[in-house]
């Protein structure tokens, strides 16, 4: 298939320029002006951009267990429509993805029920109870690209300096998830502005930061590659800045609600704004967004988190935590930051594509000849969220009906057409 006079953006190769991408066998033939078609099939691409698959290294895809929230192939097919071509789902599954054995059974699985490519993500601890290591140097073997405990923190630090000493050696990053479970106190929604209006027990910044700076000391101690997922405060943002400029080895990813959306923005005691971490204040998000812009953060992954309208209508009170993105990131992301003037769309594509596959170490996020043919066709057109039209099971989403720029055309996976 050749792909005709696309704005083609590949940060990779430094290409920002009206294009044609051909591709056959699965991978990138040629990227230049006016292609031979060769009796290739074609698809005029005039007014859209043509940009390597995006990447998300943070997605539950509640598979196996949870399967009534998502299962392997609703949340690839929703990460197909948002125009992922490669996913990492993290291990906090019934049960947890803690072995071996469990890697492989999900990759096989992957290869029949799968729209994108899987990139598995180990637990730390045997079950995520935090009290025995996982055998991450077996499960690495077995393809997990990196090891996290999300969903929680390993509380236990000398356990936890011994899993980052391994991991050191193994070449194995940590995706953390930073959060002092003792200060959480029941907690439910962000300490501030929301909290007071619901009378709500609320999350305050510190149950984050703390986590933070503990993770990126021993980051720097132990040489472990740490990857912050999820900041959502002010102070965690800087220290990350800080750990970088120390040289540590550290990276970071920021999602598109905590910077599209604040606490003050929360209407009701509705569910659908309840996340972990939680909608901070106006003043947190604009410090984010301003991070971005100055490229504290290397990535913007999505954080998919879809559980049952049933659930999610508990109130702030009862419902778990969490809300879907892989369907919303892209048109979030382009019309926060891109239409906002705090980034430009070679920029937005280094964070969501060709940054996040480096971080992973996956062969993705490039247009190179001869890279996989993982292709997203984006627009910046005008449209509006609609939760109806969701692959995801999960409806959870504060955004339904939110007026955006940034709409996904297609999606490829190896030169295959999945959305």
């Amino acid at each position: 298939m050749i792909l005709r006079n696309g704005h083609v953006i590949d940060p990779a190769n430094g290409i920002d320029r009206i294009a044609d991408v051909a591709f056959a066998d699965g991978v990138i033939k040629a990227v230049g002006d006016s292609l031979p078609a060769d009796g290739s099939a074609e698809l005029d691409c005039r007014g859209s951009y043509v940009v390597p698959g995006f990447v998300d290294l943070h997605v539950h895809l509640r598979d196996p267990g949870q399967t009534a929230k998502e299962t392997l192939a609703s949340g690839t097919a929703a990460a197909a429509a948002g125009g992922y071509t490669a996913v990492a789902p993290m291990p906090n599954t019934s049960p947890a993805t803690d072995s071996a054995e469990k890697i492989e059974t999900l990759l096989a699985r992957a290869k029949s029920e799968c729209y994108v490519k899987l990139l598995p993500i180990t637990a730390v601890t045997i079950g995520q109870e935090g009290k025995e290591l996982a055998d991450l140097a077996a499960a690495q073997k077995a393809g997990a690209l990196a090891m996290s405990e999300d969903g929680k923190s390993v509380m236990d630090i000398t356990l936890y300096r011994e899993a980052l000493q391994i991991a050191a050696k193994l070449g194995l990053p940590m995706f953390a998830h930073c959060e002092d479970k003792n200060l959480v106190a029941g907690g439910v929604i962000n300490a501030g502005i929301a909290s007071e209006k619901l009378g709500l027990p609320g999350i305050t910044n510190a149950v984050e930061d703390v986590i933070t700076a503990r993770d990126l000391i021993l980051a720097g101690e132990t040489g472990c590659h740490v990857h912050l997922c999820h900041v959502s405060t002010a102070f965690a943002a800087k220290l990350l800045k800080a750990a970088k400029d120390e040289g540590y080895p550290v990276s970071g990813e920021v999602c598109p609600h905590h910077f599209a959306m604040c606490d003050d923005e929360i209407p009701e005691d509705d569910a659908n704004y309840k996340m972990n971490p939680p909608l901070r204040s106006r003043k947190d998000m604009e410090a984010l967004r301003k991070a971005i812009r100055d490229g504290v953060f290397d990535c913007i992954s999505t954080d998919h988190a879809p559980h049952t309208t049933e659930e999610k209508s508990r109130g702030f009170a009862k419902a778990p935590f969490g809300i879907v993105g892989s369907e919303t990131a892209f048109a979030l992301s382009y019309t926060t930051l891109v239409k906002g003037g705090y980034i430009d769309m070679p920029t937005l594509v280094r964070m969501m594509s060709t940054n996040p596959s480096r971080i992973a170490g996956h062969k993705g996020g490039t247009l190179s000849v001869g890279a996989p043919a993982d292709i997203a066709v984006v627009t910046g057109e005008e449209c509006t969220i609609d939760k109806s039209y969701f692959r995801s099971k999960g409806k959870n989403t504060p955004f339904d009906g939110k007026r955006v720029y940034g709409k996904v055309l297609a999606t490829f996976v190896d030169g295959e057409r999945v959305y």
